[in-house]
């Protein structure tokens, strides 16, 4: 019972800054430990000095942004309805909510491995590797992908779940401790002095350390079934018809943005590997670098996401708004300081990753062009979570779409054909401004809509 009350009053009456700070910054932290054990495999493995392993696991690196697109389509989605069925003081629909988007989480996950495992050489070549790489990239995804991708795709998802009833510091443990596990096995899997694994040592360590951090929450989740809302129950899949609509269309916009990214980014790694795999490595260390600011704005909206739905469904509007803004301000605050760091200490940042002249200088400018979208990025998430938790599909689908995946292919090849390669990377930046002004402009009309109505219940009141 405690607990219970405890929740609600971090939900309902903890002042807004303080139930913020303890909801996002365990979410952040488990962000930042997933971020060093992508450096981890791309660290790790840079010490090989072979261009060919990191732009190997470089060309897989799309498999994690297409897992975490299938873990959203649930763990978003049935994270935000099981916040809401809590604010509307309704256990039951959040019992049968977390059961089926478990259940269908782990079905999916499943049938995404066993695809792969068909698709996976047309895949890895579409995806930018080469003669050279095509045998260390698939040894790579072989472990992360086809033996890994279910736990990877229930660590997320079921940290989203349990998350949605206040519980981030168990989250946070949850994908932490997989991220701990990681870097400790990467070095004992890949470098030549231990099991000489190589990139697909980089893969197994994954794969173990993933499984590791979901069986730790499925642990949580079963010991706690008195004081959680959180089960597993099959009879709970009767209720699919009620709730699966409901889950999907608020997961899906985060799913697509995952997704679309995919797209993005092998368009952008198959116009990179065109020119060299210096610049297709180069690129690779870019993209965990650029790691760091997403993760921190991903962390930061997904603690936000429970205090929004909660009370969106409570209907105190007030508290939302300013859980929305000082989150906001958070993510914003820490991109600029990252902007600053990144473009003073480019060189020396590629060069804790490889040491090779070459990908260095290419890195270089690589990521003193991409830094410019962070800030904006910073503001889009929490912008995307805001409306996902108000369930305004075609808001935070549009900006996602805009985001990843549509304008900046066509944009790829326009900036390719006048700026050869560097012009690749200056269309996030540019993709990124337009979806910022478009969530801009949906916030201030969703805005001016809740003050109407707020105002017309007012006048109403007073009438009577």
């Amino acid at each position: 019972m405690k607990a219970t009350v405890d929740k609600t009053y971090l939900f309902e009456q903890m002042p807004v800054k303080q139930a913020v700070l303890k909801q996002i910054l365990p979410s952040i932290a488990s962000q930042m430990v997933v971020l060093l054990y992508n450096l981890a495999d791309t660290y790790f493995v840079g010490m090989l000095n072979d261009p060919r392993q990191t732009a190997a696991v470089t060309v897989v690196s799309f498999a994690f942004t297409l897992m975490t697109a299938i873990a959203n389509l649930f763990g978003v989605g049935g994270a935000s309805r099981i916040a809401q069925s809590l604010g509307k003081h309704d256990p039951v629909a959040a019992k049968q909510i977390s059961s089926i988007a478990i259940w269908f989480g782990l079905a999916v996950s499943v049938l995404f491995s066993m695809l792969f495992r068909v698709l996976a050489s047309p895949v890895l070549r579409i995806c930018g590797a080469t003669e050279d790489t095509y045998r260390i990239a698939f040894d790579y995804a072989k472990w992360v992908i086809i033996v890994g991708g279910p736990g990877t795709i229930l660590n997320v998802l079921l940290s989203n779940l349990v998350r949605a009833e206040g519980n981030a510091l168990v989250a946070s443990v949850g994908v932490s401790l997989g991220g701990v596990l990681n870097i400790i096995l990467d070095p004992f899997f890949i470098l030549p002095q231990f099991l000489n694994m190589e990139a697909g040592g980089a893969g197994l360590a994954t794969a173990v350390s993933n499984y590791a951090g979901t069986i730790f929450l499925f642990c949580c989740i079963f010991s706690k079934r008195r004081t959680s809302v959180l089960r597993m129950d099959l009879k709970h899949l009767r209720r699919t018809g009620t709730h699966i609509g409901s889950i999907m269309k608020i997961g899906i916009p985060s799913a697509v943005q995952y997704a679309l990214t995919v797209v993005a980014v092998v368009a952008l790694m198959k116009f990179t590997s065109g020119y060299s795999t210096e610049a297709l490595a180069a690129l690779g260390i870019v993209r965990k670098l650029d790691l760091l600011p997403l993760y921190f704005a991903i962390g930061t909206a997904n603690g936000m996401l429970p205090l929004l739905s909660y009370n969106f469904a409570s209907g105190d509007r007030h508290r939302r708004r300013k859980v929305f803004s000082f989150g906001a301000k958070v993510s914003l605050g820490f991109s600029v300081l990252c902007l600053l760091c990144y473009e003073l200490f480019a060189p020396a940042l590629i060069g804790l990753f490889i040491n090779d002249p070459a990908t260095i200088a290419y890195g270089s400018r690589f990521l003193r062009i991409m830094v410019v979208a962070m800030p904006m990025m910073s503001v889009c998430y929490p912008m995307i979570i805001q409306f996902q938790s108000m369930g305004r599909v075609k808001e935070s689908l549009i900006c996602s779409i805009i985001r990843k995946g549509v304008i900046d292919i066509p944009i790829l090849f326009l900036m390719n054909m006048l700026i050869p390669l560097y012009g690749c990377v200056m269309v996030q930046p540019i993709v990124d401004f337009i979806a910022m002004i478009v969530a801009l402009y949906f916030y201030k009309k969703i805005s001016d809509e809740e003050n109407l109505k707020l105002s017309d219940a007012e006048h109403q009141q007073t009438t009577i």
